[in-house]
């Protein structure tokens, strides 16, 4: 079953489009290579004692810069 995905309303696909889409199929293992680096870099857990600390040590930015 293929997916349809939202950007593709028109009947126009591009050749850019089918390689990857090809790609993608013949190579199923790419997709987990992407799900992997999205959680290594983007589904952390929040640190929010650090966080209060990065605020607390922080500089207040001037309103102009060149001052």
């Amino acid at each position: 079953m293929r997916h349809r995905l939202p950007y593709r309303r028109s009947g126009y696909v591009s050749d850019f489009t089918r390689f990857i889409d090809g790609y993608l199929q013949t190579h199923p293992e790419v997709r987990e290579n992407q799900r992997r680096g999205w959680r290594i870099w983007w589904e952390r857990p929040a640190k929010l004692h650090e966080l209060e600390l990065i605020h607390a040590d922080s500089v207040p930015e001037p309103p102009y810069h060149y001052d």
